[in-house]
């Protein structure tokens, strides 16, 4: 019965972030943002960094919940999955050209960073990182060599916007489009 109440709490509070319900987006907001905080900061992070990586994780999630890009699937799937896009772009500017340079990214952080993963977690990895990698070649070129760019050869926005000569804000927003382009793909081929 207990279990019922969570998941149908999580349910509950999916229902809140589609209609931009303020009281549920807030209190889901502050009650979230010590963990977050509290992983950056043990990774060299400032109160800066937490409050910049924890806002676009919450902004990302609060979109993919949206546009139906997330379903939960237990009872603490949505903070788990607001957790994960955190830590995920904490790793990416963590392995940024601009923060190691002002930076040094030890071993030790990366595996602090990585403790908290279990076998199941990197089965359930492998398993999308596959789903991933086949959508990824349904993408169109241009995105396939931006994301290349970014992703395997870190490059930072700044350097792809000097090598294609455009402005860094349009290569953030073409990145993110061809992220969303990707994240459709790999939701179409699980339906």
């Amino acid at each position: 019965m207990r279990e019922a109440y969570k998941i149908d709490h999580q349910l509950q509070l999916i229902t809140a972030i589609k209609d931009n319900n303020s009281i549920a987006l807030k209190e889901f907001y502050t009650s979230n943002y010590p963990k977050i905080e509290a992983l950056i900061l043990k990774n060299s992070g400032s109160q800066e960094h937490a409050k910049d990586v924890y806002q676009e994780a919450f902004i990302s999630m609060w979109n993919n919940v949206r546009n139906e890009l997330f379903t939960p699937q237990n009872d603490s799937a949505l903070q788990g999955y607001l957790y994960q896009i955190a830590k995920n772009k904490w790793m990416d500017i963590l392995r940024s050209k601009r923060f190691r340079t002002t930076q040094a990214l030890t071993e030790e952080r990366m595996v602090y960073l990585k403790q908290d993963d279990t076998v199941d977690d990197h089965n359930a990895y492998d398993e999308k990182l596959n789903t991933t990698m086949t959508a990824f070649k349904d993408l169109g070129q241009p995105c396939k060599d931006l994301l290349k760019t970014f992703y395997f050869e870190k490059k930072s926005l700044r350097e792809i916007a000097l090598d294609l000569n455009i402005e860094e804000t349009s290569v953030r927003n073409k990145k993110y489009r061809c992220m969303e382009k990707l994240r459709a793909i790999v939701l179409a081929s699980k339906s």
